[in-house]
Formats: structure tokens, C-alpha cells, sequence
């Protein structure tokens, strides 16, 4: 069942949307800031709340690769992996990652503090390579850089 916060949020926003069914990945997004993921229960209190069916919310939640249908880390590194971050070492910079947390890609560590994930592109290029932690984007990153920015991640 959706709280009484989720409720409210995703009410509010139902005046800036033609429809209520056009407000999905938003309630999603909500329903992910509250419980940091969205499991089957919380795609269906949705479903029903947006007059969908389950399966129509999933389609969306499996799309929007910003939504997670999955447990995550309490800081989700988005590892850019287009061309440009490619040719800036974004592979070295995965190694490095991998390496220093002990995970593979797709992974979270054993303290739940970090989960790394691979993302298409964060429209970053000309400061390749980049991350995405939360909101933050980072970009001209060398292992060195990223070092620093993971350890002022409380």
C-alpha cells in the first residue's frame, strides 16, 4: 500500500499531466525516493493508484533504466559507457571501481553502501569519463578523482 507521503507527492503532481496513467515513471520516482527501489507490491499500489495494470508499470519500470526493480545500495554509481567516456578509459575507470569496492558491475557491496551499475550515456562527453552518484554528475574522472568522491559519500 502506497504511505500516506507517496499518497500526497504523487497527488500533487497530477495537475501538471493530461492524465493520471501519464504520471507513471513520476509515482514511480516517488515511490523510489521513500523506499529506494520498487518492489512488485509498491508496481501494483501504483498500478492501482494510476487505474493500470501491473504489467503496463512494469513495462515503463524496466524501461527508465533510473527506476530499479531491485534492491540497490545506498549510492547508485552510474558508470557512463557510451562511445566518448569508452574512448576517455571508462573501462579502466570500471576496473578501478570493481577492484576497489569488490563488485562486479551490476553488483552491491557487502555493506549496502554502493551499488555499481552501467548507464548509456550521461550527455557528459566533452568531460569523459563520467559518473552519475545520486544526482551528482561527475566527469573528468580518473581513478585518483574517484577515490575522493566515493569517500565523501557517507
Amino acid at each position: 500500500m502506497l504511505t500516506d507521503d507517496e499518497r500526497r507527492e504523487i497527488e500533487a503532481e497530477l495537475p501538471h499531466y493530461p492524465r493520471k496513467q501519464a504520471l507513471c515513471i513520476e509515482a514511480l520516482k516517488v515511490v523510489q525516493r521513500h523506499r529506494g527501489w520498487v518492489d512488485d507490491q509498491a508496481l501494483r499500489d501504483v498500478a492501482d493508484f494510476l487505474e493500470m495494470t501491473a504489467h503496463e508499470v512494469d513495462s515503463v519500470a524496466t524501461f527508465y533504466n533510473l527506476i530499479y526493480r531491485r534492491e540497490v545500495g545506498k549510492h547508485v554509481i552510474h558508470l557512463c559507457d557510451s562511445v566518448s567516456c569508452w574512448v576517455m578509459g571508462c573501462d579502466g575507470l570500471r576496473k578501478h571501481l570493481e577492484d576497489s569496492l569488490g563488485i562486479k558491475m551490476g553488483q552491491t557491496t557487502r555493506d549496502g553502501k554502493f551499488t555499481l551499475l552501467p548507464i548509456p550515456c550521461l550527455g557528459d562527453c566533452d568531460h569523459a569519463p563520467s559518473v552519475m552518484i545520486g544526482r551528482d554528475l561527475h566527469g573528468d574522472l580518473t581513478s585518483e578523482k574517484i577515490d575522493d568522491i566515493l569517500r565523501e559519500c557517507d
